[in-house]
């Protein structure tokens, strides 16, 4: 080794040890409590957003249900227990304005008390056997479904959603302790400002009774409606320290019917119907096909200003696609390291209808047949900022690459440049792209 590269190594090594000080710093709150504590009833769950932490810091910031009286304070280990927590109703649940702290202990099921599970939210008249001799495109043709099968397959998932949806309402913390997970249930964040949800491992909210819809692309696919997590209607929203995946029921194990993969899982955070303010940081997407969808609908409209969100320090690690797809919004994309591959990848950055994609300083692996052009795709947009980017192809060094010049050099028409913004609400430095791997294995995701 050349004495300039063992010091410049010497060099990047030093700056990694002071980006992970950083980090560390940034985990641990502004009251210095770790977050795999114990249930810090007065420290962890009343944390708030630090000043200029992304645009859930805008306007009042985010605090949380920081200022909960004390019988306001919760720990529970059911569903039950997490629906008495937030109101007592599930219903109404999400009109419930209470400042409010729950920490999450153990593994809460949102299919808790079903014996027979998916079975016992079936309608009647519903049964997928009968679905797909019904709905087979040879038979039925490339139309909708209707009619009394699909119906009663409506009126099922109505069902999950009131069992398996769990409704959060304003001023809330949501924190879990050590180990903690929600499996097979939607945390719904709907009308739901100034909300905090922190170190839960959220696994497999998936759908009883997906729908077939044959005029979706080419071949028609399998649609599903649960997320992990949806934020709707909402601002100053704070997403930090989580882990989302499938757990054991990836959606690569599903069968295929009609020639098309039956798709379980639809987002792991989807963010839409005008939601806005919101700070994703910290967290692990795991092995996961759609990830983050922001904004849901091509219609100008009322999402027009809406949609403001910021992402750092986040690993997306064997992720597909919607890395974050975004329409409408201005959307600050930095610091974080995506982990790219299988034959399956689709893209990372999704630049939908008036979108202002800012992406800055962050890392991307990039495995066997994916290339730099692939990292953006052209969802009907038109510009994206894009700078301090770094590229690992394979095993090849990394580098810095311009990945809107790759992007442009392979496809038309091309995309501009200048999203028409600059961030200004970022806590803390913000870190070379290269110390970007070093700081967010060692610090994103939920404390298991």
């Amino acid at each position: 080794m050349r004495v300039n590269d063992a010091e410049s190594a010497m060099h990047l090594r030093r700056m990694a040890a002071v980006a992970v000080a950083i980090g560390l710093v940034a985990a641990l709150g502004p009251s210095g409590t770790a977050l795999a504590g114990g249930t810090g009833k007065g420290n962890l769950g009343r944390q708030v957003l630090p000043a200029n932490d992304g645009w859930a810091a805008s306007g009042p910031g985010t605090t949380g249900g920081s200022s909960a009286a004390d019988d306001q304070v919760h720990v529970v280990d059911t569903r039950t227990e997490l629906i008495q927590a937030l109101g007592g109703d599930n219903a109404t649940n999400r009109t419930n304005a209470t400042p409010k702290i729950i920490f999450i202990k153990g593994r809460v099921g949102g299919f808790e008390g079903l014996a027979n599970g998916c079975a016992d939210l079936a309608d009647p008249a519903y049964s997928l056997d009968a679905y797909l001799a019904t709905y087979d495109p040879a038979v039925w043709g490339r139309v909708n479904p209707s009619g009394p099968l699909e119906e009663a397959r409506v009126r099922s998932v109505a069902n999950q959603t009131r069992y398996t949806q769990i409704n959060v309402g304003p001023n809330t913390t949501i924190v879990g302790l050590r180990g903690a997970t929600l499996t097979g249930l939607t945390l719904m964040l709907d009308s739901a400002s100034n909300s905090i949800v922190r170190n839960i491992n959220f696994v497999d909210a998936y759908d009883c009774f997906p729908a077939w819809s044959p005029t979706d692309g080419s071949l028609g696919n399998w649609n599903s409606q649960f997320d992990l997590v949806s934020v709707r209607r909402s601002e100053n929203v704070w997403i930090d320290h989580n882990t989302f995946s499938d757990g054991d029921n990836p959606d690569s194990e599903q069968p295929v019917h009609f020639g098309r993969p039956y798709q379980v899982h639809d987002g792991a955070l989807d963010i839409t119907h005008t939601a806005s303010l919101v700070t994703v940081s910290y967290n692990r997407f795991v092995a996961r096909d759609k990830v983050m969808l922001i904004g849901s609908s091509n219609t100008v409209g009322p999402d027009v200003g809406r949609l403001n969100v910021t992402l750092h320090h986040n690993v997306f690690d064997g992720t597909l696609q919607r890395l974050p797809r975004v329409r409408f919004g201005k959307v600050d994309i930095y610091n974080n390291y995506y982990r790219l591959a299988g034959d399956s990848f689709s893209y990372a950055w999704g630049v939908g209808v008036q979108s202002a994609v800012y992406a800055e300083n962050n890392f991307l692996s990039l495995g066997d047949g994916i290339a730099a052009e692939d990292v953006i795709f052209d969802w009907g947009g038109t510009v994206i900022t894009e700078k301090g980017n770094w590229v690992r192809a394979g095993s090849a060094r990394p580098a810095q690459v311009g990945l809107l010049d790759a992007y442009n050099a392979a496809h038309d028409p091309d995309l501009g440049a200048d999203a028409g913004w600059t961030p200004t609400l970022r806590h803390g430095p913000v870190l070379p792209a290269p110390l970007v791997p070093l700081a967010t294995l060692a610090l994103a995701g939920a404390r298991l």
